[in-house]
């Protein structure tokens, strides 16, 4: 059994460059996968909007959805940092109600930490939530919950301007005590940047090598989610293929009654048998008689 790594040891890591890995996960089946295979950190990402509900977006996931399956996880996986995902209008409202929220996660679904989107504009946010005691990780660069501000789901960072404005953005985190961040779809050179001008570890989901360490949603890494692929993501099984041929296998097999087999039943002990057998016959006898 593992031990659950703290944010001491994140620290540590980014200090000895060793990369943390990070998947986003919404399940308690996969969370125990993940636990087995040795995953330091669990993100359980309100892209379950889309990856878990089938919404086009994530602005539909509220916090009685994010609360559930942040339990889940936790059930899942009890040895692993676990970090819950602030959904949308959960703390852009006040500090007041940022606090309330993030109290929840580590109240009813025992995370470690929590995230939210943005920089300069949620410093105050994140300066809340840590003076209450929590620990944060921010997330800049392509933020899913502002993508109607950002002309849709598309890369930051690729210009100087926007450069410098996630620079700021990153220093506006770090210094409103975030612990971590997540930096998403900006170009590597000034991912390496940002990783080496902050003291806290730098994560990366679509920004490049130069980070203190990867994420990548589980629903895309293992092939269940096929609405799309962003440009970042490396396939790692076929699990949506896998499934829908074995479920056609299954329709096949029920259809030509090939299943069940005498192996999938649970027999009568024999003796019983003879007893119900003789019973049946009783009652066809006494139904032939009215």
């Amino acid at each position: 059994m593992q031990k659950k790594k703290t944010i001491q040891d994140f620290f540590a890591m980014k200090e000895k460059g060793e990369s943390i890995t990070l998947i986003t996960n919404y399940d308690y089946p996969t969370a125990t996968f993940a636990e087995k295979a040795g995953i330091d950190m669990i993100l359980v990402g309100d892209s379950l909007g889309m990856c878990v509900y089938g919404y086009e977006g994530t602005m539909p996931v509220t916090m009685e959805m994010m609360i559930v399956h942040s339990e889940a996880v936790r059930r899942g996986a009890p040895n692993t940092f676990v970090i819950g995902d602030m959904p949308f209008l959960s703390y852009q409202t006040n500090d007041e109600t940022a606090v309330e929220n993030a109290g929840r996660f580590f109240k009813e679904a025992r995370v470690d930490a929590v995230k939210l989107e943005g920089g300069v504009r949620v410093a105050s946010r994140i300066k809340a939530i840590v003076d209450a005691g929590m620990l944060v990780m921010g997330h800049i660069g392509l933020t899913p919950q502002s993508s109607s501000q950002l002309g849709g789901f598309k890369a930051q960072g690729r210009t100087l301007e926007s450069a410098k404005a996630q620079v700021e953005d990153a220093l506006a985190v770090q210094e409103a005590g975030a612990a971590m961040i997540l930096l998403e779809a900006i170009p590597p050179e000034v991912a390496g940047y940002i990783r080496d001008l902050l003291t806290i570890p730098v994560l990366s989901i679509g920004a490049g090598p130069y980070c203190d360490g990867q994420l990548l949603i589980v629903s895309d890494m293992l092939g269940v989610f096929e609405a799309f692929t962003p440009k970042f993501v490396k396939r790692y099984a076929e699990i949506a293929k896998i499934s829908t041929e074995a479920l056609t296998a299954y329709v096949k097999d029920v259809k030509a009654k090939a299943f069940p087999e005498r192996k999938h039943i649970y027999p009568m002990i024999p003796e019983e048998l003879a007893k119900f057998e003789e019973w049946t016959a009783s009652q066809k006898v006494a139904r032939d008689k009215k």
